[in-house]
């Protein structure tokens, strides 16, 4: 199996003193074979950070794929720039969701794989700070938008024999307790997606879970400085969305047609409960 490497220089300051220290975070990329050829995907938020990323690397491996957004102007500009199709939608709009599931189909054919990726988070401080407004936000569109998408999405597979894939994005705060709506969100996703895989696993349907680390995206405000650093995580730095897209095209590939039903999570261990902790 070949492989290329990148670095991403990272900064931090040394414990020990108010010097900056130059380190690189080793991060490695399968060289792209294709593995997704045929494959046909439509991301949810996929205009930037892990969804752009993800949609890049599914590109690279030679799937069609279609990305979603509220905002026509970056999702044209996206979509001119890595060569895939775009749709606008609003995650929240429970009533398009059959109408953009035709219009995927009509634009790449039928649409065998489904990535769940858009998501928000009202980052609260405090379980003070929690409104009823961002709970409704976060619920919203982290669970019940994808949901509805997924279910619409099953329901087209089922009826025209296709077998396909759903991933839904969660996050390492659904394997731990949480005072935020976007943790309860993220908890109830893992939990949901159990259930799906388990409902379809005669039906040639497979359900996964991707749950990253904090990664250096937009919606974390991680990394825009090129600072990493992150001394709680066991490799010492936060993650790239380049190496979540990874485990997706892995669990969206034919090499991974034994795995359903499982949540993949991608911290180095972090959130393992280890009774000698």
């Amino acid at each position: 199996m070949k492989i290329i490497q990148f670095a991403k220089k990272v900064k931090y300051l040394i414990s020990r003193g108010n010097r900056g220290k130059q380190v690189y975070a080793r991060i490695y990329s399968l060289k792209p074979s294709e593995r997704l050829t045929g494959r046909k995907i439509l991301i949810t938020g996929g205009s930037r950070g892990l969804g752009l990323s993800m949609a890049r690397q599914f590109i690279k491996e030679g799937a069609s794929v279609i990305i979603t957004g509220r905002n026509e102007a970056v999702l044209k500009q996206v979509s001119e720039e890595i060569g895939c199709h775009y749709l606008i939608m609003d995650i929240n709009d429970i009533s398009s969701f059959e109408n953009i599931i035709n219009q995927a189909n009509k634009l790449i054919g039928d649409v065998d794989c489904l990535v769940n990726n858009a998501g928000i988070s009202k980052h609260e401080t405090s379980v003070f700070d929690v409104t009823p407004d961002g709970w409704d936000a976060q619920f919203n569109t982290n669970l019940k938008g994808p949901f509805f998408l997924t279910q619409l999405f099953i329901r087209s597979l089922l009826a025209k024999k296709i077998q396909g894939n759903v991933i839904f994005i969660s996050s390492e705060t659904g394997d731990t307790v949480d005072f935020r709506p976007y943790g309860f969100t993220k908890g109830a996703i893992n939990n949901m997606a159990k259930g799906l895989a388990y409902l379809l696993k005669n039906e040639g349907i497979r359900v996964n879970v991707i749950s990253p680390g904090v990664t250096a995206t937009d919606m974390t405000g991680v990394g825009p400085d090129g600072n990493l650093y992150a001394g709680t995580y066991g490799q010492g730095r936060y993650y790239l969305p380049e190496e979540i897209a990874e485990t997706a095209c892995f669990l969206l590939s034919p090499v991974s047609d034994c795995i359903s039903g499982q949540i993949i999570t991608c911290n180095n261990a972090q959130t393992v409960n280890a009774r000698w902790k």
